[in-house]
């Protein structure tokens, strides 16, 4: 009996790391495949909003990608948010490096990276709404150009943490999402 049962025994070990070793080469034939995105233009330049963000409501945007799957934005713009008895304004810069991952459709991406921002903030009335706010994002988000036109659209989280800051404005900025529009300058 025993005679009989090892070769089965052995057909069916065999059997199983085959099948161990073709999942395991699909696992990382689909890695590989969405590791390399394949984004389809090299530069845009627009805007960017973020309704919610006291520092960083309205920026012009650039992004320029400086590998196949990685790209630096950079945003340069203002914030105004009201308080009760006066309104900061502020200006604000970030730069953010994104790698991105391609998504099963045209022109449509998703990425994560994380970057710098800055801000200066003024304030007429209250001195604890005014000063230099300087801290760091992770960010993610997704990429969609348009195939047919020289059009990107893009939409981010950027949660913010600050080293330094107004006294009044919090040292931790959950809340900031954005919607980005470009001109696209060039295409791959």
């Amino acid at each position: 009996m025993s005679a009989v049962f090892m070769p089965y025994l052995w057909a069916q070990i065999m059997i199983l790391m085959m099948k161990r070793c073709l999942g395991l080469t699909l696992v990382a034939v689909g890695i590989s495949a969405i590791s390399f995105a394949q984004v389809t233009y090299k530069n845009a330049i627009g805007a960017r909003v973020s309704p919610v963000s006291y520092y960083d409501f309205f920026s012009f945007s650039y992004k320029t990608f400086v590998t196949n799957a990685g790209a630096i934005e950079v945003n340069a713009g203002i914030g105004h948010k009201s308080y009760v008895g006066h309104s900061p304004f502020t200006f604000a810069a970030s730069a953010a490096y994104q790698h991105h991952f391609a998504i099963p459709v045209e022109g449509l991406n998703w990425y994560v990276g994380g970057g710098l921002t800055m801000y200066n903030s003024f304030s007429d009335k209250n001195g604890g709404y005014r000063g230099l706010g300087f801290g760091f994002f992770p960010t993610g988000g997704i990429d969609y150009k348009f195939p047919t036109i020289p059009l990107n659209l893009s939409a981010d989280y950027r949660p913010s943490i600050f080293f330094t800051k107004p006294d009044f404005q919090d040292s931790f900025f959950a809340t900031n999402f954005g919607i980005s529009v470009r001109y696209v300058l060039g295409s791959r």
